[in-house]
């Protein structure tokens, strides 16, 4: 039996994968820091028959990641695939963020994925095996108002795991690594955030079921890709922004009032200490939430609508500079 290694894996997005790993019968083990949220996890996933390891641990400490992964191998054998899923938010201008929290969502959303890595790596590069798969986001390359934290972070995730695959590649190493691009999705995290803007926070549509989320991770684990992105939302904003960033730039800048809920009081949130309640999926706005298959993309057919929305812009190019022609010809006459 093969084991998963699921990282802010208690609820949301984390919790689906580990779900998805579980009906496909293999071993999970969940890290996450709130122990009690960590046990109702374990209770439903072990409802469907997994077999589920918890280690309660802060993924900002590469320590306790560390022992967390010398923990699954004692007791599992191995790891065949880790996944970097943890990660937390201040929903705020940028101004209003302080430096301890820029600090905080760095450790929590970026360095957590450096920390899993090197653990899993550690691992599976004496085994000469495994899948590593790092949960980013649509907004590491096309970044929103009001989340100047997070997608710093998730952009830096992007840069470290093409750095890291040119060395295994280098040394030919048979270890994987994947990287998929998340759209809006519907989980808990809005609900938990730290949020300083005064309203509740509201992701726009489309809005994307956490366990489509989560077929895609597995599919990178059973059919390694480098990349593959999540939700047509997520490979429209990388287009715009590779063909118009300007035009990308004044469409994110609308994004600030659409993330604008109901008026709130300020929200500690999650950031320094696991919020409470249940292990659930799911956020509030299931009703909104899709989860059709075909809306994830490999990073080659990605490639494939960027040529043809380039080759697309070149004959339109072409047939204006034709009709300008025609028509500077036809005003000597």
């Amino acid at each position: 039996m093969k084991t998963a290694v699921v990282t802010g894996a208690s609820a949301g997005i984390g919790l689906a994968i580990a779900e998805r790993f579980v009906r496909a019968g293999w071993r999970v083990a969940l890290i996450a820091r709130g122990a009690e949220r960590l046990a109702d996890a374990k209770r439903q996933l072990e409802a469907q028959g997994g077999t589920v390891l918890i280690l309660p641990a802060d993924v900002a400490d590469a320590a306790a990641v560390n022992a967390a992964a010398d923990r699954i191998v004692s007791q599992f054998g191995g790891i065949d695939a880790w996944v970097n899923n943890a990660m937390s938010t201040v929903v705020a201008p940028a101004w209003d963020i302080t430096p301890d929290e820029y600090a905080r969502v760095t450790a929590t959303t970026y360095l957590s994925q450096i920390y899993g890595t090197l653990a899993a790596l550690r691992i599976m590069r004496r085994a000469r095996r495994g899948a590593i798969v790092q949960v980013s986001s649509g907004l590491a390359f096309r970044s929103a108002p009001l989340q100047a934290a997070y997608c710093g972070a998730k952009a830096g995730v992007g840069g470290f795991t093409d750095s890291l695959r040119a060395e295994l590649i280098a040394e030919q190493s048979p270890v994987t690594l994947s990287v998929i691009y998340l759209p809006g999705v519907n989980t808990p995290q809005p609900t938990w955030a730290r949020n300083k803007t005064g309203r509740a926070q509201v992701i726009p549509d489309p809005l994307f079921d956490p366990r489509l989320c989560a077929e895609a991770v597995y599919s990178a684990v059973c059919n390694p890709q480098r990349e593959i992105w999540v939700g047509r939302s997520t490979w429209m904003m990388a287009l715009a922004q590779r063909l118009a960033p300007g035009f990308a730039d004044r469409k994110a800048a609308g994004m600030r009032q659409a993330q604008m809920g109901e008026p709130m009081g300020p929200r500690a949130g999650n950031l320094d200490e696991p919020a409470s309640g249940p292990a659930r999926i799911d956020g509030p706005s299931t009703e909104r939430a899709h989860r059709v298959r075909h809306e994830f993309l490999t990073r080659s057919q990605v490639d494939a609508l960027k040529v043809g929305a380039l080759a697309g812009l070149f004959i339109a190019g072409v047939a204006a500079r034709a009709a300008l022609a025609r028509l500077s010809h036809r005003s000597r006459f």
